[in-house]
C-alpha cells in the first residue's frame, strides 16, 4: 500500500477570509482517500494560508487505510470515499475512539477509456458487470466478449486499489454488496497512476472519481452510462454537476466524507479546521472539480459537528444511489 504524506507549506495560499495574523497554532493530521484529497489539500491550503503557525499534514492511503491509521488512534480526520464499514466502526469501538461523520461532497465514479478510442462512447451497467465480476477473471478479456460490435482486440482493466473506497463503492453498484471484482486488473490507490496508465494504453478502460477526469480530459474519453431502468428515463448518461446533483447518473453518484475524531475536535486547532471546512467545502470542491451540497446541507452539517453527533448515518445498509436529502432525513 502507497502512503504518501504532504506537509502543505506555510501561507500557500492567502485565504478568503484574509487574517492578518496567526488565529490558531497546532497540528492537524489528515490520511485516506485519494478521491477526498483535492478537496482536503484546497482546504488545508487556504486555513494555513489563513494561519500561518498550523501545520496540516494529508495523507493518501486510501480509504481503508486511512480508517486503519484513525481507528488506531494515529490521526484526528480520515478522508473517505464511502462510509465506514462496520468492522472499521468496531476498531474505533475497541480503541475507544468516538467520530463524527460529515459528507463534504458530490462526486460520480468515470468510467473511462483511452483518447484514442473510436468505438466505445457509452457503456452500460449489464456490461461493466459482465467485465468487472469475478467471473470474469482471465475470461472476459476482449472488447468484443463485452459487445459484439466492439473490435476483437484484448481489452486492458484499470481500476481502483481495494483499499480505496472507490473500489468498494464501484464494487458494490457494479458487482453487489459485498462480492468484490475480477482481480486481473491493474490497480492503484493513487488515481494518478491510474490516468497515466489508461492514457498511456489505446485499450484501456478504468474508473476513477470525476475530479481527475476533468483535471486530464485532454488525455482520457469518458464514457456515458446507461443504468437500463426505463422508469428514469435517463438512457446513456455522462457524470456531470447536473446529473450527479439530479440522480440521473446511476448508480456511480455517492457522497464523499471526512470523519473527525471527537476528542481531536475538541482541541481549538482541529475544530477551527473541521468549522473552516465545511464553511468553505461547496466552493472549494466545486474549484477541484467535484459538486457541491446544495446550501442548507453545510449549516446543517455545521449543527452536526457542534452537536458533536457520534455514528454514522448508513447503518449496514447499502450506500449506492444515496442523495443529501435522504442523508439528512436519516439524520432527523
Amino acid at each position: 500500500m502507497r502512503t504518501t504524506v504532504i506537509a502543505l507549506t506555510l501561507g500557500a495560499v492567502v485565504a478568503t477570509t484574509g487574517a492578518a495574523c496567526a488565529a490558531f497554532e497546532g497540528a492537524v493530521s489528515l490520511d485516506g482517500s485519494s478521491t477526498v484529497y483535492p478537496i482536503s489539500e484546497a482546504v488545508g491550503e487556504e486555513f494555513q494560508g489563513a494561519n500561518p503557525k498550523a501545520k496540516i499534514t494529508i495523507g493518501i492511503a486510501g480509504t481503508g487505510g486511512g480508517f486503519q491509521r484513525f481507528c488506531a488512534g494515529e490521526i484526528d480526520i480520515a478522508d473517505a470515499s464511502r462510509a465506514i464499514k462496520p468492522t472499521e466502526a468496531d476498531a474505533c469501538k475497541a480503541k475507544s475512539i468516538e467520530y463524527i461523520e460529515l459528507p463534504i461532497a458530490y462526486d460520480g465514479l468515470a468510467v473511462v477509456v483511452n483518447a484514442g478510442n473510436t468505438w466505445a462512447d457509452c457503456i452500460t451497467t449489464k456490461e461493466l458487470n459482465v467485465l468487472w465480476a469475478p467471473a470474469a477473471q482471465k475470461k472476459i478479456t476482449r472488447w468484443n466478449q463485452v459487445r459484439p460490435t466492439w473490435p476483437d482486440k484484448e481489452i486492458h482493466l484499470f481500476g481502483a486499489g481495494t483499499d480505496s473506497g472507490t473500489y468498494d463503492y464501484f464494487a458494490e453498484a457494479i458487482v453487489g454488496k459485498d462480492k468484490g471484482t475480477r482481480g486481473d486488473f491493474q490497480a492503484s490507490e493513487d488515481d494518478n497512476v491510474l490516468v497515466q496508465g489508461i492514457a498511456g494504453d489505446p485499450l484501456a478502460l478504468g474508473f476513477f472519481g470525476l475530479a481527475y477526469y476533468e483535471e486530464n480530459k485532454g488525455k482520457l474519453k469518458l464514457l456515458g452510462v446507461d443504468d437500463g431502468n426505463a422508469d428514469n428515463g435517463a438512457g446513456c448518461v455522462q457524470p456531470s454537476q447536473e446529473t450527479v446533483e439530479k440522480g440521473t447518473y446511476q448508480p456511480l453518484s455517492r457522497p464523499l466524507f471526512i470523519y473527525v475524531k471527537k476528542a481531536a475536535a475538541e482541541t481549538p486547532i482541529v475544530g477551527a479546521f473541521v468549522r473552516f471546512y465545511l464553511e468553505h467545502a461547496a466552493a472549494l470542491s466545486a474549484e477541484v472539480g467535484y459538486i457541491p451540497f446544495p446550501k442548507d446541507a453545510y449549516g446543517l452539517l455545521q449543527k452536526r459537528f457542534e452537536a458533536r453527533t457520534t455514528g454514522t448515518l448508513f447503518g449496514a445498509g447499502s450506500n449506492v444511489g444515496i442523495t443529501i436529502t435522504e442523508l439528512l432525513k436519516r439524520e432527523r
